[in-house]
Order: structure tokens, then sequence, then C-alpha cells
């Protein structure tokens, strides 16, 4: 730091907090270490008693932390993302649009073990409302090497943005509802009305609903049909425990679908099975997702509706962090439910 006229300073950046003081009004900061001193700022520091003032040296080989900060922001944010105007070297990452929030690990990781900088987030895979805090980015010394940031910005320009929001497409799904306790009128069907407000909340719409028998041909007919009328996503629903008697896993493979997985680390939802019939994915729901308000398939939901192509690696990668603990209070998505 070095010392200088207040009258020479607009432009340099304020090496301390200079406090003000108005008696009987105010006591406080009135400029804070950082700052970059403007002309409008002389007089009043003139008024403070400060003549002299200790500035930062900014020269071509270091950058303000603000200017640094957004030349970080402008390459960490892809699409659907934008950050906030820099305070004090930070700027906040944020969501324009609801939809599914992505966020690169492997290149977050490399930009925290630079040093110098620091991003933290929340977990993504993920559904965002529009205006929920995604994370913050600040530089950490007020003045920072341009090549540190010149490394950051290598990095995100070789590799690509950081966060990315996918929006949530209307899917036209088919609804399956299998059971003949249900069929045949003996109970109340519990399990529609559960999933069409799930599939509502993702914009997407049932379009077509039929409750059908345990039985195997008839479920496979269904699924073929809800195909041939154009389903985007086929939900079947109950049948899917290892009972004899349980015949949709058996009917979903029946129709030639390439099954994923059936069975899932995921508690409550393990017995969630997850195919594509072509490029159609079809569901198989256990009754859990009934009853329990939260489960595999709130995990699988957003990402399907914002057309994420599930692969198997994507299901048994959801143990750690799979075990709902089914709090009195529900927060979900913001807890730690399915993160990993």
């Amino acid at each position: 730091m070095k010392v200088v006229r207040v009258e020479e300073a607009v432009g340099m950046v304020l090496g301390h907090d200079i406090t003000e003081i108005v008696p009987g009004e105010f006591k406080g900061v009135a400029f804070k270490k950082g700052h970059i001193i403007q002309e409008a700022d002389i007089e009043r520091l003139l008024r403070i008693g400060k003549e002299h003032i200790y500035i930062f040296e900014i020269n071509e080989n270091t950058l303000h932390e603000d200017d640094a900060a957004v030349s970080i922001g402008n390459l960490i944010c892809g699409e659907g993302i934008y950050f906030t105007d820099p305070k004090e070297g930070k700027v906040n990452i944020m969501p324009k649009y609801r939809g599914l929030l992505k966020i690169n690990r492997e290149i977050l990781d490399e930009i925290n073990d630079l040093g110098d900088m620091i991003l933290a987030t929340i977990h993504g895979d993920r559904s965002i409302d529009e205006g929920h805090l995604i994370g913050g980015f600040r530089v950490i010394p007020l003045i920072i090497e341009k090549e540190k940031i010149n490394i950051a910005e290598k990095i995100l320009r070789e590799k690509g943005p950081i966060f990315e929001v996918k929006p949530f497409k209307k899917l036209k799904t088919a609804l399956i509802i299998t059971g003949s306790e249900v069929y045949k009128g003996r109970i109340e069907d519990k399990f529609g009305p559960v999933i069409e407000r799930k599939v509502k909340a993702f914009d997407s719409e049932i379009f077509y609903k039929v409750i059908v028998p345990d039985e195997l041909e008839v479920i496979k007919d269904e699924i073929l049909k809800s195909k041939n009328m154009g389903a985007e996503l086929i939900i079947v629903t109950g049948g899917m425990s290892v009972d004899p008697d349980d015949k949709t896993p058996g009917a979903i493979k029946a129709t030639g679908a390439n099954i994923v997985s059936y069975g899932t680390p995921v508690l409550p939802g393990a017995m969630l099975l997850l195919a594509y019939l072509e490029d159609i994915p079809v569901m198989g729901l256990p009754g859990c997702v009934m009853f329990a308000h939260t489960t595999a398939f709130d995990l699988l939901l957003p990402r399907i509706c914002a057309g994420e192509k599930i692969i198997r690696k994507d299901i048994t990668r959801m143990g750690y962090g799979g075990q709902c603990l089914s709090c009195n209070v529900c927060t979900f998505p913001d807890c730690n439910f399915g993160k990993h």
C-alpha cells in the first residue's frame, strides 16, 4: 500500500475502512476497504478529516476483486444462469427460470483448487425455481494476480460453463394403474391423483389414464397402445414387488423395452423400474410412491422431464444420499435426500 492525497485518489482502491462520526446521528463505516474512490467521494472524505489515505496499487499484472469476479462470472454461467453485480469481490449465481439445475462438479473442484478464489454451490440434479440462490463466487484478496484469473478463464473456456438450467418439457404422459382390486371397484384409486399432481408440477400432463387388472398381456397391450397414441412418458403403477401376482415388471419387459434398472438404491422406492421403449421412458412405480412424500420417483422425474436420458450408472450411484429420513417437515429438494 502507499499513501496518496485524497484529491489524487480517484480510481484507486482504498486499503482500509474509514469511519465517519456524525454526533447524535451516525457512527459507522463510511467507506469499506476495497472501495474504488470516485470523484463524488472526495468532498465526503475531506469532511471526515481524511486528507491522505492508504490505497492498494493496481498495475497491469493485477485486478481488483470486483473486476476479477465479473470475469469469472461471465464464464461459469451457462444456459439459464446469470450472476449478480459484484460486491466486495463476490457475485451470486442465480437461475433465470425454473428447471433442472446442472453443476459440473469436476470443473468446480478445479477452480477451487487454484486458490485465491472460491466457488460454493448447492447440489445439482434437482429442480430449481427462478430466484433461488444457487451459489456464490468470491475472490479472496482485494487485489488478485491476473495470471491466476487467466488460468481459471482458460479452464472454463476449454471445459465449458459450470452451471446450467434445463427447462422442463411438456411431456405427454400416459398413466396405467394396475390392480384387480382397483379395476373391479373394490377399493378407490389412490395412486392416480398422486401421480397426476407430481407430473403436473413439472409442466407435463396426463393425456391418457386407464385402470387395468393384474394381467401381464393387458398391461403390455396398454403400454404399447400408449406408445402408439404418442406418449412421451409412460408410467405404470403398482404390481412391482416379487409376489407371483405382480405382473408389471414382466409386462414392461414383454413390450421389448430396454430395462435400465429394476431396483433402485433409494429408500423409499427400491422397487422402482426404469426402461426405455425405443426413446420413450417407461417407469414402473412401487406402492410406496402412493403414500410416501418423497421417493426415488421424485429424484428421477425432474431429470426425465428435462429431457435427460437416464443410464444405469445414474441409477446405481443414487445409493449415496438415497435414504430419506421422512422428516416431520419435508424440505425436499432443499435437503440431503438424493444428493451425491
